[in-house]
């Protein structure tokens, strides 16, 4: 098979990490990224559809990405589940924008019950979202990141305030601790998505903290292309 992954990436200053979703190498095949500009993290991150004209420039990049020989394409945000449909129109290649959309499959392989989802902001993270990812409130325990300062100050502000290095040591600290208090306040729960493309290359440590499979947007990656 020839082609690539395309990856829309947004626009932001931080370093992109092994295992982030916006670093070609954490595909298990070839992979190429394509910066919408202007498309800061403040703009998407949100309980909403981005602006139509924000959109727009997605769909143009997925559009040049196709045109380049991508043969599926992915993202680094999963809150831009909201425009899944819109992108995924303007292209002939498969689509998966978010790892919120794995999630109805997760939850019925693991015996329809709940699914832990670590999100970038909880506070964003509401039904306008869930609802564009075919998410019922029943099948979701969020926690939210927001508040963690190694990983805001780096994922979270607007480009020209984000740090260019971040503090892995410090993110992971800070995820796992996060993670393990998720499984402790809700037992029941089967597994844990990781929404944001900045957490996998925390997912070994999460699983190894709380012994739970652990799904990010690269098993979709892996999914659209075998």
């Amino acid at each position: 098979m020839t082609g690539f992954i395309g990856i829309l990436m947004l626009d932001t200053a931080f370093e992109r990490v092994l295992g982030d979703a916006g670093n070609p190498a954490s595909y298990h095949f070839p992979a190429r990224t394509r910066v919408v500009e202007n498309a800061d993290s403040t703009l998407i991150v949100r309980n909403d559809r981005p602006e139509p004209a924000m959109v727009a420039a997605f769909c143009t990049a997925a559009q040049k990405l196709e045109t380049e020989g991508a043969i599926a394409l992915t993202s680094t945000c999963g809150f831009l589940v909201t425009a899944q449909d819109e992108i995924a129109r303007s292209v002939h290649i498969p689509v998966m924008l978010s790892a919120l959309s794995l999630l109805p499959l997760i939850w019925t392989t693991h015996g329809s019950r709940p699914v832990g989802v670590m999100t970038a902001s909880s506070k964003q993270l509401g039904p306008a979202v869930l609802d564009a990812a075919g998410i019922q409130p029943e099948q979701a325990v969020i926690a939210g990141l927001q508040d963690e300062k190694a990983f805001a100050s780096c994922f979270l502000m607007q480009k020209s305030q984000q740090l260019t290095t971040i503090d892995q040591p410090a993110i992971q600290a800070a995820v796992v601790a996060k993670a393990i208090a998720l499984c402790q306040t809700n037992p029941g729960i089967s597994a844990i998505l990781l929404e944001c493309g900045n957490l996998p290359p925390y997912a070994s440590a999460i699983k190894a903290a709380t012994g739970k499979p652990v799904y990010s947007i690269l098993d979709g990656a892996r999914l659209l292309v075998k």
